[in-house]
């Protein structure tokens, strides 16, 4: 048997004819950069995550330094970032010129620590970039109180959480902003590279809606240094479709998940879902030592797996002109070094489910 990491042709025939209809009204419109699909999705997600504003952009990188340009954050600012995240939080952080500032994150869920972010803030200190990594949501509440004394701004990387939430508190509702990748392979993905940006208020809607395009307060009049970080037509129309499956979709995540935590040995560390989260389980996580001995073993059985993210950011080449070295972040290192990403996906079949956990205990047993 062959279970693929991620099958997203599976999911496309699934909706082909409503994506193929979307698609070729696009196409005769010929509005292929915003226009009234960017408009309608941007709508559309506001009401999903119970947002004011919503703003479509072209992709999660470009939705995070856009948040960060619109809270004036820049040269000489420093940003809490956590440790391990994809490289794309810290880098926009770096792109505004300002400085990110690493904290160590929570083992296994590789949630930022929010014990330790007040030792890490100076007088430089303008936000927070709390990621809600793997799908579920980190401490909001605690990261709230933080910023509030502190006078800190928050900037949610929900890249890999939409429709997730901490104690009833949808992502983007307690923060300055919230962002979003809809890059392929998220719960919510284009057929491409998109993005998103929430926000309740509406002098950063106003701010962000302008930065993405050129700082036009109507054509050809640009009233500031800005960018072109527009969402493509095509991708808007993709996305509305893809929106109304949702909830579905992740229902069936959690299944997955929830088939993997009964049948997967106890003795192995799963992923699990914090107390007051809602975990859309955008990756299904497992933690051990001899990581790289079961993914090798398990690639022998046809099964695809992940990781993310081996190489946790302060040990990234760019960071070390701030003299990260190893041991400064040790559970964001031991997440780094034990864990692997499993399939997971809506559209995965149960034999498949099945297999990898037959498969992953054998070789536990085999090891034993």
């Amino acid at each position: 048997m062959k279970v693929p990491f991620l099958d997203l042709k599976t999911q496309y025939l699934s909706i082909k004819k409503d994506i193929d209809k979307e698609v070729l009204q696009t196409l005769k419109s010929s509005n292929y950069s915003l226009g009234p699909k960017v408009e309608l999705f941007e709508d559309n997600f506001k009401k999903y995550c119970n947002s004011k504003y919503a703003i479509g952009v072209n992709s999660g990188t470009s939705a995070l330094h856009l948040a960060l340009d619109a809270l004036d954050i820049g040269k000489g600012d420093e940003v809490i970032v956590p440790a391990m995240t994809f490289v794309a939080t810290p880098m926009s952080v770096s792109y505004t010129g300002a400085k990110p500032v690493f904290v160590d994150t929570i083992y296994p869920s590789g949630l930022i620590d929010f014990n330790k972010i007040e030792e890490k803030i100076t007088s430089r200190t303008k936000a927070i970039i709390p990621v809600h990594l793997y799908g579920q949501c980190a401490n909001l509440i605690e990261i709230k109180r933080i910023a509030k004394k502190y006078k800190l701004k928050i900037i949610e990387d929900a890249s890999q959480a939409h429709g997730s939430s901490y104690h009833n508190i949808n992502v983007g509702q307690i923060s300055d902003v919230a962002t979003f990748s809809f890059y392929p392979g998220k719960n919510l993905g284009a057929y491409g590279e998109s993005g998103c940006v929430i926000t309740n208020v509406k002098k950063l809607n106003d701010k962000i809606r302008k930065l993405r395009n050129w700082g036009q307060s109507k054509k050809h009049y640009h009233d500031e240094i800005s960018y072109n970080y527009r969402m493509d037509g095509i991708q808007g129309a993709i996305l509305n479709v893809k929106l109304k499956k949702m909830n579905e979709w992740i229902s069936k995540r959690r299944m997955v998940a929830e088939m993997y935590n009964k049948l997967i040995d106890k003795s192995l560390l799963k992923s699990s879902e914090d107390e007051g989260n809602y975990h859309v389980y955008h990756i299904y996580s497992i933690f051990l030592k001899e990581r790289d001995k079961l993914q090798k073993y398990l690639h022998s059985k046809n099964i695809n797996t992940g990781n993310h993210y081996p190489v946790p950011c302060h040990l990234q080449k760019p960071y070390r002109i701030f003299g990260y070295k190893k041991n400064d972040f040790p559970q964001s290192e031991k997440i780094a070094n034990t864990q692997m990403s499993l399939p997971i996906y809506p559209e995965i079949k149960v034999k498949m489910i099945k297999y990898v956990a037959v498969q992953i205990n054998k070789w536990i047993s085999n090891t034993s």
